[in-house]
């Protein structure tokens, strides 16, 4: 399982404080590189997320893993009165709040640092929820989506992108080296921390996906799970809801 795979393999620290000090150290970077590395496929795959989002005409949303506020800047374009986007990185924050300062979007968005596996919500609180690119990070992957059922509202939308290894030939050997030989390469080249986008690429690998996320997000309690692969199988975007 991914909670197996950490940033930087000869630390003390937990999981979810390696992931901290790693996303500090690669912010100033990531927007830039994420465009690179993922050829600008991914503000594609946001807006199809955006979509999902927007049709249930949401009052509040809640971004997971916010990161520099991207995905949660883009819900400005759903009927949402208040977006919170959420992350544990202090570095990513600070660039996304800077982001949302500069187009004027303060009053709509708030950005907080806080742990996604102990959220500071009361229950049923979010008509939709969204994670980009950050269910594979979570220390403890039940308990991180335990916690998200409990503060969406019932009958809410719960959508997740994230990355996914294509099972069709020539794909996935396509996909397989380059995950374990270009974007490891491309990382070194942008960031100063070496570990950081072999760990990105080492978790992808591991990750459950398609059918097997799906049957967690059952597990946990969620209903209407469905998946969609997106570019050949390189990332999917989950939908899920919650009972009355």
């Amino acid at each position: 399982m991914s909670k197996n795979i950490t940033p930087y393999k000869d630390s003390e620290l937990g999981k979810k404080e390696q992931v901290a000090q790693m996303f500090d150290t690669i912010s100033g970077n990531y927007d830039g590189l994420n465009r690179v590395i993922s050829f600008g496929i991914d503000i594609k795959w946001r807006k199809k997320v955006l979509k999902l989002v927007s049709d249930k005409n949401p009052k509040t949303v809640l971004d997971i893993a916010t990161g520099t506020g991207d995905l949660a800047i883009l819900m400005t374009n759903t009927s949402a009165e208040k977006i919170i986007g959420l992350d544990i990185s202090a570095g990513m924050l600070a660039i996304g709040r800077n982001k949302i300062k500069a187009k004027n979007l303060s009053d709509k968005i708030e950005m907080i640092l806080a742990d996604s596996e102990n959220m500071p919500f009361e229950d049923n609180t979010f008509d939709a929820i969204t994670v980009a690119f950050g269910v594979r990070n979570f220390e403890n992957l039940e308990k991180g989506l335990t916690e998200i059922l409990r503060v969406l509202k019932p009958n809410g939308i719960f959508v997740v992108l994230e990355t996914s290894v294509p099972d069709q030939t020539p794909y996935k050997q396509g996909y397989t080296f380059y995950s374990k030989n270009i974007l490891p390469f491309i990382g070194k080249l942008f960031s100063k921390d070496n570990s950081a986008y072999q760990y990105l690429s080492e978790s992808a690998s591991v990750f459950p996906y398609g059918e097997a996320l799906n049957n967690i997000l059952r597990k946990i309690g969620f209903i209407d799970v469905k998946a969609m692969p997106q570019t050949f199988g390189v990332a999917t975007i989950y939908s899920a809801s919650k009972n009355n």
